[in-house]
């Protein structure tokens, strides 16, 4: 088994285009990689096309990797090769979502935004399940089919102006060294690891384009907290990938 040094060598070969070097990593770390892809198994997808996948993502952390993360390569190496398994099932459309929940998802959607718009507050499930005649399970699955990985070039619109910017400027420092250093694949990783509080502030300021005061409202706070917590959340995940 390879140490940090030893892999770290190795991936400057790779990166030079040293092709043995890159067949001694992959053989050495094909454990890794089918740990990860094991997961994914009964997916609709051959196990050797999902290795496969796992190896094109493993080759993509060789090349994206710099000793400056200060993380263990195979800390950095397994959301990537998550993430091009993941990116393959939605692509190739195995996993799928009906055209009559989508159609009903964009409904409901239109119904919270004018709900709120009337109400100020966010409707209940329940009264979301009413208006629609359906059972409250069926809400949240109409709702929850939609999502999909959050991105570092996820726009939003900043509270404080009209310009437009990305997940990344917000958890960037001033000599935006993260911009250089981050990985999506890693930020997604991280977030998953926030508690559902903080999770579901960052998938509604990022992923939903909520802003600040819609936040607070859907959480019953003001918008200061929100502002207090988001900035927490923030600097949580800057240490956690720095």
């Amino acid at each position: 088994m390879l140490n940090q040094a030893e892999t770290v060598d190795l991936i400057k070969r790779c990166q030079n285009n040293d092709l043995l070097a890159k067949e001694i990593i992959l053989e050495e770390n094909s454990p890794l990689i089918k740990s990860v892809i094991k997961r994914y198994i009964n997916k609709g997808i051959e196990f050797d096309d999902l290795y496969q996948l796992g190896c094109l993502g493993f080759l993509k952390a060789i090349n994206n990797f710099d000793a400056s993360f200060n993380v263990k390569f195979s800390t950095y190496a397994v959301p990537m090769i998550a993430g091009e398994v993941k990116r393959f099932l939605r692509d190739s459309g195995i996993i799928k979502v009906s055209r009559s929940t989508k159609q009903l998802n964009l409904q409901i959607n239109k119904f919270i935004e004018e709900y709120i718009a009337k109400h100020e507050k966010s409707p209940q499930i329940e009264t979301i399940a009413e208006e629609f005649n359906i059972t409250k399970q069926e809400v949240v699955y109409c709702m929850e089919s939609s999502r999909l990985p959050i991105s570092l070039t996820t726009t939003i619109k900043d509270d404080d102006s009209s310009k437009e910017m990305y997940l990344y400027e917000k958890v960037e420092d001033e000599n935006n060294s993260l911009e250089k250093n981050m990985d999506k694949e890693l930020l997604y990783s991280v977030i998953e690891s926030l508690d559902e509080r903080d999770k579901k502030i960052i998938m509604l300021r990022y992923f939903r384009d909520k802003t600040q005061k819609e936040i607070a409202i859907e959480m019953g706070v003001s918008q200061v907290q929100i502002s207090r917590l988001e900035n927490k959340i923030l600097n949580e995940l800057k240490n956690k990938i720095t």
